[in-house]
């Protein structure tokens, strides 16, 4: 095919820089971006190329915080593959830019004798494939990851399940049948054993469809089936239970996916294990319009979205409506289903005016809508009567103002108001944000349901980083409320050295001071100005493998309060405490990144030293990298099974028996035994949970009572721990719960916004006693971090019968666990008496106390101390935790205070205790008596193998939920890249809204935004692998772009290199109006700029017919990759591996619009004289669409450049013009429609 070859000197117009001290006799690349207006500060890189084009030495120029060089040398065996990928080396001084004769002679002064490459080991053949990965480090040498690749044996008995499609009410309907097993040599069989020696194996088809993964438990296969219509849709998948078990009607309901869709191979109908069916609407633009659930099935009723002629989210609701193919006929019905924003109010609904037209000539029509629930205004702000006052300036800089006719730059194209209603109540939360000429966000102003607000102000440098940021809170009117600023320096490469905070007119406190490594690793933060001074230390794969873990052995820990160690391939505890009892349960040194056992000494008495001896807990995994036993080794007695936890799991990794220990029984040195527990399951739901250890104490299931699920898949009732009911909203979140305790019950109510936020929360304890009821009530506010709380007491007849919510409490919860804590204090100058807390980058600021508290966290964010200054400056502890493998407690250890409205409920992950023992994570519950969350994973179809009730894929010890959704493996998983791997996929309805009030701060370090693909070292990988004939697939999805190399697979980290890659398009989302630490959050916009932008950059690729799976790669966690180091280094603050230091883009918005006019012209070209449409000519598009707006020109620029560079480069390489977009037809399968023959 020829093609238009496109001069690369198009691309490098005007970016000519003054060259000193290059190495002038070879080709190089020299990049600089500017951090300040005049350059003064500044990063640079220079990439140098051989003679073929192949790089071979890439300079970060005075990159370290020492302002030395930092250089990654490339280097090619005699067939010009790259096999080895070399850590950053950081130079002794500076070259200014000239080449390394020996890149590698200072590497010892920092790694010392360790390997600092991985490499791989290719098949000799011209296929080149990997079949071993050696990782970086001496000890990993010897543990690669191995590949290998054949087709399937008839002694494997790989099961093929086929379905018969018919077509009724507009959709598929496959029925599933197993057809025997397939014949040997029908499948290509890929397999991948990991660092520890576990197996993973895929079996694909002919058409490159995976059929199944195949792990082993130990002892069985783990096979999760993969089974496809007619049409090459996903139709089912069946997880490892399912596919044990016969195939019958009931195990099909209860345990496997189920996908249906329509003609124009949308999906239409989905079913999760456990929950009822859900239905999807579109219109004729494929943009979802309706969506249901079961229960909201039961109702009647739909939840909506209406969109502008943009494709932007304008309105949310919910209305009545019929069965899906009628509802999809009325949708069919519309023409382009857009709404228009006016100048005047069109209608009102739930007390809201609404700013747009056309309600009913869009779907739904108002006859049918039920509530309002938010409104999305762009572009310009509608006229409300209590919209604030525009601000004249914000700190110092005049905002962005939505005149278009007065003035060069305007809001045009950007988001600017948005509105979510209370879904109890008509009340609102109305958000405005202000931008300046660059298009940032530099002022937020939310007006709370209350009527109060939280206004935010930023001042940004040159690229974007904060300089100071102010908050200014208020509950509601008539109170004083509160103002928060802060401020923060930089070094010469923008990492983060010092955070200032001070609140009202209090003396200005230095939050956090932060020293890096030559490698910008974080190494030691001194926080409330040197109150404690912590230190960092990784090792070769730059994982975290210590706090202070230098002063373990000293007696008074260094003056430190706590002292941790993270040990991965070292073991230095017992194997097994009780061999017979916990047979084939030993802990063992892993490699695979999984830890084998933690260290650590805490302070508990400011003066006392804590035991010599360290705590110790080890940890033992099944062949899945679940855990099965975390062996607590008591300084004294390592043997004494205390605070033990062992688990046996069924093969989707239901938590089928758990045994749980505490301290030594009184007068013996028996560990007591708190909990046996057994589980039975209707599918993946826990129907009975028993336990057999006669101990209230732990789970209180000696009972063993039922457990109801709704029509979703929520738990109902658990009886077990007092629970009687349990009502859930339509985001699934639990409304009310009522708890019955014999003389006394209560009744927690919890108000939502519409976009999952929680607002409030009110328990109502009624107890009886003699001739009397005392009422205690308790309310707790969530206000854009601001925690309200209040309490009261109402006693009628005579003498009260006691109670109250501490004996909810202590019942619901572990009162052996906790202290209550002494709510009587004498506030400092407290001016809102409600008010408790709020949280600061580094802990709390308690309110009431006048008193910034500091908070000692492990590397899953567990709270294990915390920590201020008291009245008289000296320090003090406040709170200290132990806690299980599943995250209890420890029982009658450390001094753990419980309190209601206390900033010390926030305990494991970080997460807010509650009254009932369950932690809130923002979308789900969960539950660490017994291992296990209260409801259905929303991205459950991203964890296909595994149950949709289990806790972090059931290790703990590695993983972390943000929000109850996704696992965060340090790998790092976002829901960005798990929803869109399947055409047309269905997103739960609120996640277009706001955020669920969580949010998460990164470590130190400066900077922020985009990285240009060309510039990044996963475009340098993607070259090797293209000229080492290797596969590749790329997909763009909600604000990133994602791609794999070593697997055609489009969302799949398949067997061969499992390498993934992510460029970042477009900001976080997370919202600002939910947290109060701005350095982090000034450097994104609110969540829906990225509705706004992120969904107009999805490429939909309908060709590609069914799921990428991710499986293999969740499975296997990248950790048979050299990326698994680079990942954990960049969560600890290195900057080379995430794009340099600064991603300072503003100057690249208007080369982006050029480039974009350049591919909207080769568009309109390639299609007219092709005469086809293909998938990289719907990518273009979008990218053209999005071009409209200001962030979005950046992103579609971005694409040209990647695509015309990548063009040029193979042509050079390969004689053929080849750019991602042709990469990304030939995956796909070729051109989406034939519309003529071409003039090519």
């Amino acid at each position: 095919m020829k093609k238009i070859i496109i001069l690369l000197n198009l691309l490098v117009t005007g970016f000519t820089y003054a060259q000193t001290n290059f190495t002038t006799t070879e080709n190089y690349i020299y990049e600089k971006s500017c951090l300040t207006e005049d350059c003064s500060k500044k990063t640079e890189s220079v990439q140098y190329f051989d003679g073929l084009g192949r790089a071979k030495q890439t300079i970060a120029i005075k990159a370290t915080p020492a302002g030395k060089d930092i250089t990654v040398p490339v280097e090619y065996d005699a067939y010009g593959r790259q096999i080895k990928s070399y850590l950053p080396v950081p130079q002794s001084g500076t070259q200014n830019g000239a080449l390394y004769a020996n890149p590698l002679s200072n590497a010892s002064s920092l790694y010392g004798s360790e390997k600092i490459y991985a490499e791989k080991v290719l098949e000799p053949s011209p296929l080149g494939r990997a079949l071993q990965q050696k990782q970086i480090g001496n000890d990993w040498n010897g543990h690669p990851v191995q590949f290998s690749y054949a087709a399937n044996t008839a002694a494997e008995a790989v099961k093929k399940y086929t379905v018969v499609t018919s077509w009724t009410e507009g959709r598929t309907n496959s029925e599933l049948s197993l057809s025997g097993t397939y014949p040997e040599n029908t499948l290509y069989k890929s397999t991948v054993t990991d660092e520890d020696g576990n197996i993973t194996i895929q079996y694909k088809n002919k058409k490159g469809q995976t059929v199944l993964t195949r792990k082993k438990d130990g002892t069985q296969n783990a096979d999760t089936y993969y089974v496809y219509n007619e049409y090459g849709r996903l139709a089912y998948t069946l997880p490892p239970l399912a596919s044990a078990s016969a195939l019958t009607l009931e195990m099909v309901d209860n345990l496997c996916y189920q996908y249906r869709y329509d003609g124009w191979n949308r999906l239409v109908e989905k079913k999760i294990p456990g929950k009822g069916w859900e239905f999807m609407i579109y219109d004729k633009q494929d943009r979802l319009v309706g969506a249901r659930d079961a229960v909201l099935s039961a109702k009647g009723q739909w939840l909506y979205t209406k969109y502008d002629q943009f494709g932007r989210v304008a309105i949310t609701g919910i209305c009545t409506g019929g069965e899906r193919y009628q509802e999809q006929d009325i949708v069919n019905g519309y023409g382009s289903n857009n709404v228009n924003r006016i100048n005047t109010p069109f209608f009102e609904r739930q007390g809201m005016n609404v700013y747009y037209n056309n309600p009913d000539t869009t779907y739904p029509n108002a006859s049918k809508w039920v509530a309002l629930l938010s409104l999305n205004y762009y572009d310009s702000y509608p006229s409300y009567s209590f919209n604030p006052v525009f601000p004249s300036a914000i700190m110092g800089k005049a905002p962005l103002s939505d005149n278009s006719t007065a003035n060069a730059v305007s809001t045009k194209s950007l988001p600017v108001m948005n509105f979510v209603k209370n879904i109890e109540d008509d009340n609102w939360t109305k958000n405005y944000v202000y931008y300046d000429s660059k298009g940032r966000v530099i002022g937020t102003h939310s007006i709370n349901h209350l009527g109060g607000y939280t206004k935010t102000e930023s001042e940004l440098d040159f690229i974007g980083a904060p300089q100071k940021s102010s908050v200014y809170h208020i509950r509601k009117d008539g109170e004083p409320g509160i103002t928060i600023k802060q401020r923060y320096t930089y070094d010469d490469q923008n990492r983060l050295l010092q955070h200032y905070h001070q609140i009202d007119d209090k003396p200005e406190q230095l939050l956090s001071e932060n020293t890096y490594n030559e490698l910008s690793q974080l190494t030691n933060k001194k926080v409330g100005n040197n109150l404690q001074s912590i230190d960092y230390t990784y090792n070769i794969r730059g994982w975290l493998s210590g706090i202070n873990k230098n002063q373990m052995t000293s007696a008074d820990l260094g003056g430190k309060l706590f002292s941790y160690q993270i040990k991965y391939n070292q073991k230095d505890g017992v194997d097994n405490p009780d061999p017979v009892q916990f047979a084939g349960k030993n802990v063992i040194p892993k490699y695979s990144g999984n830890i084998t056992e933690v260290d650590w000494r805490a302070v508990e008495t400011v003066g006392v030293n804590p035991s010599l001896t360290p705590k110790r807990y080890g940890y033992a995994y099944d062949s899945l990298n679940r855990i099965t036993a975390g062996y607590y080794q008591n300084p004294n007695n390592p043997y004494s099974k205390e605070n033990t936890e062992s688990l046996q799991y069924d093969l989707n990794g239901n938590i089928t028996s758990l045994y749980r220990t505490s301290v030594f029984n009184t007068g013996n040195n028996t560990a007591t035994v708190i909990d046996n527990l057994t589980y039975s399951y209707k599918g993946n739901q826990a129907i009975r949970i028993k336990d057999n250890s006669n101990n209230n104490t732990g789970y209180e299931g000696t009972a063993g009572y039922p457990i109801e699920h709704d029509a979703n898949g929520n738990m109902k009732n658990m009886q077990d721990k007092q629970i009687s009911d349990i009502k859930y909203n339509h985001l699934n979140l639990p409304q009310e719960m009522s708890l019955d305790f014999g003389t006394s019950g209560t009744v927690i109510n919890t108000r939502y916004r519409a976009d999952g936020a929680k607002l409030e929360k009110t328990a109502v304890n009624s107890v009886a006693g003699y001739n009397t009821v005392t009422t205690t009530t308790e309310k707790t506010e969530y206000l854009d971090g601001f925690q309200y709380y209040k309490k009261e007491i109402i006693t009628s007849g005579g003498d009260p019968g006691g109670g109250g919510i501490e004996m909810m409490t202590a019942r619901a919860m572990e009162p052996q666990a906790y202290s209550l804590e002494n709510k009587t204090v004498n506030p400092a100058t407290a001016k809102t008496p409600d008010l408790q807390f709020f949280p600061t980058a580094e802990g709390f600021y308690d309110y009431q106390k006048d008193q910034y508290i500091y908070q000692y966290k492990d590397n899953l964010g567990n709270v294990r101390i915390s920590y201020g200054r008291n009245s008289t400056g000296a320090l003090e502890i406040v709170d200290n935790n132990d806690y299980y493998p599943l995250g209890m407690n420890h029982l009658k250890s450390g001094t753990a205070f419980f309190g209601q409205g206390s900033y010390k409920k926030h305990k494991y992950n970080g997460k807010e205790l509650q009254e009932t023992g369950m932690y809130s994570y923002g979308w789900r519950d969960y539950m660490p008596d017994v291992g296990r969350w209260n409801g259905i994973d929303q991205l459950a179809e991203a964890y296909s193998s595994t149950s949709t009730y289990a806790y972090v894929a059931n290790n703990p010890i590695s993983n972390t939920d943000p929000d109850g959704r996704w696992i965060n493996e340090d790998g790092s998983i976002r829901p960005s890249t798990t929803f869109d791997y399947m055409p047309g996929s269905y997103k739960p309805m609120y996640s277009f809204s706001t955020s669920t009030g969580m949010s998460y701060n990164s470590a130190g370090g400066g900077g922020g935004g985009y990285t240009p693909f060309g510039k990044t070292q996963a475009y340098a990988d993607l070259m090797d692998a293209w000229r080492n004939g290797a596969e590749f697939s790329l997909k763009v999805n909600n604000g990133y772009m994602s791609w794999w190399t070593g697997g055609v697979e489009g969302n799949a980290n398949t067997a061969q290199e499992m390498i993934a890659h992510m460029m970042k398009l477009v900001g976080d989302g997370n919202s600002l109006f939910n947290t109060i630490d701005f350095s982090q959050t000034t450097s994104n916009t609110t969540w829906w700029v990225n509705t706004a932008i992120g969904a107009a950059s999805t490429a939909n690729v309908p060709r590609t017919g069914v799921f990428k799976y991710n499986d293999l790669w969740h499975q296997t966690k990248t950790r048979g990759t050299s990326f698994r180091w680079q990942n954990r280094w960049g969560n600890s603050g290195a900057k080379y591996w995430r794009g340099q230091q600064v991603k300072g883009f503003q100057g690249a918005r208007s080369l982006g619009t050029k480039l974009t006019a350049v591919g909207g012209a080769l568009l309109v070209a390639d299609v007219a004289m092709s005469g086809e449409l293909k998938t990289s000519h719907l990518i273009n598009g979008a990218m053209l669409t999005i071009s409209m707006s200001g962030v979005g020109s950046i992103v579609a620029g971005a694409w040209f450049v990647a695509d015309m560079g990548t063009m040029g480069v193979n042509y050079l390489i390969n004689g053929e013009a080849k750019g991602l977009g042709d990469m990304i037809d030939e995956a796909t399968g070729g051109p989406l429609v034939e519309m003529y023959d071409g003039l090519y």
